[in-house]
């Protein structure tokens, strides 16, 4: 399949809570796998219908356990409140796909209101990204060029450094939506970019090395303004296997946020 034929959205809704993946979910690391990024989004869409249901509309922080692969198939989605208050609530949701628990989730989600802020506070205003998306340069991401995947699902470009030679700067627009006839959220635009955090700041070869995350955390003071979201992203390597991935979120307005993700690193076999 080629980017000319590419699916118009990354999931096709089912009945209830299922859903089937497309090749606009397609990662780097096998072609029937999906990139994190997608799947987490399509979690952090059904948490975040749940807390709206509760009127708390601001999902402050998403964490995914990652288990296994997962596959480019169909989908199951589980969602449960563990505690609601009158101003958060936190939320646990399962993923599965082929008869087995592939991601488990847990969620915070928080009452808005306006705050006046006084003037002067210590880092503040908070910082912006190193440039904006109208003065960063269009890149595309350098792998599956020869299949539809997560690459012709976003579009991307270089605010900072480039792709997989260490800290680099990316913004991220959804090219899709995630499904047909939805407009993705705040919180589902910066999970399909903050996953790929690992990917745009590697220090180590793409072709001689894995460097692949089991989990990804969120953590976001604000929602995200607009369709653009800058991932700021450096890994730190070490010496026994284990890595971290750790990241700024920016909108056009300023900092958002901030992602980690903990890495298993070994050579390719």
């Amino acid at each position: 399949m080629t980017a000319e034929s590419a699916p118009a959205s990354a999931f096709e809704r089912l009945q209830g809570a299922a859903f089937r993946a497309t090749a606009l979910t397609r990662g780097p690391w096998h072609p029937e796998h999906q990139h994190a990024g997608p799947p987490i989004a399509l979690v952090a869409g059904e948490i975040e219908r749940a807390a709206a249901a509760l009127g708390l509309t601001h999902i402050a922080r998403i964490t995914a356990n990652l288990f296994r692969p997962i596959p480019i198939a169909e989908l199951q989605v589980e969602v449960a409140t563990d505690y609601a208050g009158r101003n958060a609530a936190h939320f646990a949701a399962r993923l599965h796909a082929g008869g087995k628990e592939v991601a488990r989730f847990t969620a915070l989600a928080q009452r808005e209101w306006p705050v006046d802020l006084p003037e002067g506070l210590p880092g503040h205003p908070l910082p912006s990204a190193p440039r904006p998306p109208a003065e960063s340069t269009a890149a595309r991401f350098p792998f599956n060029r020869t299949m539809t995947g997560y690459q012709d699902l976003i579009e991307s470009r270089l605010a900072q450094g480039s792709f997989f030679t260490g800290p680099s700067a990316v913004w991220f627009r959804l090219r899709h939506p995630l499904l047909p006839g939805e407009t993705p959220s705040a919180i589902q635009r910066v999970a399909v970019a903050a996953d790929s955090g690992n990917g745009i700041s590697a220090v180590l070869d793409f072709n001689r090395y894995l460097f692949v995350n089991f989990d990804l955390t969120i953590n976001l003071l604000r929602p995200a303004q607009g369709d653009w979201v800058c991932i700021d992203a450096r890994t730190l390597i070490g010496g026994s296997g284990g890595g971290l991935a750790e990241a700024r979120i920016f909108d056009a307005a300023g900092r958002i946020g901030r992602s980690t993700q903990s890495l298993t690193v070994r050579p390719r076999d």
